[in-house]
């Protein structure tokens, strides 16, 4: 449906709520959804440290999942860009380049102050906060946006959540705005 590419950062992909909404939209085609190896890495070790319990393993099967159910998400081949890049933390500058070379519209982060304007725009990419992202596409199709949803709230079964037990849950993770327009079309989530 959509032409819209997105580079997702690795705290879109954790925690899972979020990582579940924008898998689910990316696999609906409402936006092409793009990541690298790198940022994989970096939202498996995040979520590593934060619950050392987790089975890593089964973090790498839902990595290797996701990349096997959205298509060409795949971004390889910008290593040599990295360093040729400006960015307030040069940790972030893999995002960048995987963002340029993937031919990405938007990277969509929580860290917006780590993507300043002034250094990507040159590249034709801008920044977006899950919530803008999220509200942006549910304005574009809401019907499909709401079925989408929907199929995720019918995953989580244990246990299982009513449509304002599940928006409750996306404002916790900061789709403040997304999950109050959501509001309206409870019914059909």
């Amino acid at each position: 449906m959509s032409h819209y590419t997105a580079l997702l950062d690795a705290n879109i992909l954790y925690p899972a709520p979020l990582r579940d909404v924008v898998m689910q939209l990316a696999v609906t085609d409402i936006f092409k959804a793009k990541w690298s190896a790198d940022i994989h890495r970096e939202w498996i070790d995040a979520l590593m440290r934060n619950e050392p319990h987790r089975d890593l393993a089964a973090l790498e099967r839902t990595r290797d999942l996701m990349n096997q159910a959205t298509r060409d998400c795949l971004v390889t081949g910008y290593q040599t860009l990295v360093a040729s890049l400006d960015l307030p933390d040069p940790d972030d500058r893999h995002v960048l380049a995987a963002a340029i070379v993937g031919r990405c519209d938007v990277i969509v982060t929580q860290n917006l102050k780590d993507f300043p304007n002034a250094a990507i725009e040159p590249f034709g990419i801008e920044a977006q906060h899950p919530d803008d992202f999220l509200s942006n596409h549910l304005a574009l199709a809401p019907g499909l946006f709401c079925s989408a949803l929907r199929k995720v709230r019918a995953r989580l079964q244990n246990p299982p959540y009513s449509a304002e037990d599940y928006l409750a849950i996306l404002t916790q993770q900061g789709l403040v705005a997304t999950a109050a327009e959501l509001e309206q079309f409870s019914e059909l989530l």
